[in-house]
């Protein structure tokens, strides 16, 4: 009898132990993998005098190392376009582009206390990234010469492979689960693309780099390989 009661008690404690440590581990687990869909707004500022507003979609996979430490590959595709046939230089392009990007991503939550401040907690999902990318260049409609300078003319590629530096500055806002688990994501973004050539217009003209500004929305879907994290995620 005394047997039994001993074993019931020890069971009983093992089963505590568990529930309690379970119960303790909600909010520090999360999803390793998330894949992403988004739209983006683009402005070239390059050789052509006009910056025109031009959309392009990404889808991105993710591979979060922690919550707040995120290693992205990003397709991209869509338009670039820019100038005015009625300029001074007459440059005008529009550039049906497709783009290639790896970036590093690390959010405040990483290394920022936000256990005892809904400030910090709001601002722990901050991010900057940075990584390198690679944009095909694809040359649709193009003007090089001017109809106000006599025989002026700008010279440069139609189609070009172009390798640039991206510099993101964002804010993911993260919805979570039953399990207190970031399953849905807002990724807002601003992003700086530094061309390390100078055609990503097409016009290959002055001393400065073509430059890609984009802002973008995207929207992310945890998909799995779930593991803990060292401190509670949501609260």
């Amino acid at each position: 009898m005394i047997k039994l009661l001993f074993k019931t008690t020890l069971f009983t404690l093992l089963l505590t132990s568990v529930t309690l440590l379970s119960k303790a581990q909600i909010g520090y687990d999360y999803a390793q993998y998330d894949m992403g869909f988004g739209v983006n707004l683009n402005k070239v500022y390059g050789d052509a005098e006009t910056v025109k507003t031009t959309p392009s979609f990404t889808v991105n996979f993710n591979y979060n190392q922690t919550p707040f430490l995120n290693y992205i590959i990003e397709g991209q595709a869509g338009k670039l376009e820019g100038g005015d046939v009625y300029s001074k230089s007459g440059r005008y392009f529009k550039n049906n582009y497709t783009a290639f990007v790896f970036r590093v991503q690390l959010q405040a939550g990483e290394f920022i206390d936000y256990s005892s401040s809904p400030i910090m907690n709001a601002f722990k999902n901050f991010y900057l990234s940075t990584g390198l990318g690679y944009l095909i260049n694809d040359i649709r409609d193009i003007n090089r010469t001017s109809g106000v300078i006599e025989g002026f003319y700008t010279g440069g590629l139609d189609k070009s492979n172009e390798i640039f530096l991206p510099a993101r500055l964002g804010y993911e806002l993260k919805f979570f689960n039953q399990y207190n688990q970031p399953s849905f994501k807002v990724d807002l973004g601003m992003q700086y693309n530094r061309d390390f050539n100078d055609n990503m217009d097409g016009f290959d003209a002055g001393k400065s780099k073509d430059a890609l500004i984009q802002y973008s929305v995207t929207l992310k879907f945890a998909l799995g390989g779930v593991t803990s994290y060292r401190k509670q995620i949501h609260y």
